[in-house]
């Protein structure tokens, strides 16, 4: 499930563990740019289930209005490219992660 944006310590952050969606497409962007369909892939590829085009498109969404990810469109395509902010936000992240799991395995 994905949760709309909070502000924690000052700072935008784009979602929390508990649905863990927009911290997964800021991981598959900062591999590449992607377009929806190429999110929606991985995510299918990762999560073992294919994401609906009613989750992917509004956390999209919800991600460039807060400055983390930005969209070209070429054509009819729309390709989704990290920020700088996102960039930041994603290793803020990432080590927040690892703080709470750390200890499962």
């Amino acid at each position: 499930m994905y949760r709309t944006p909070n502000k924690v310590m000052g700072r935008v952050h784009c979602c929390d563990m508990r649905g863990m969606l927009s911290f997964l497409i800021l991981f598959l962007l900062s591999k590449k740019p992607m377009h929806g369909q190429e999110i929606a892939d991985e995510l299918e590829k990762r999560k073992g289930e294919r994401p609906s085009p009613g989750t992917v498109y509004p956390a999209l969404k919800s991600l460039k209005e807060n400055g983390l990810i930005r969209e070209t469109q070429t054509g009819k395509t729309i390709t989704y490219e990290l920020t700088d902010e996102g960039k930041a936000g994603l290793r803020e992240l990432k080590n927040q992660f690892c703080k709470t799991f750390s200890g499962v395995f």
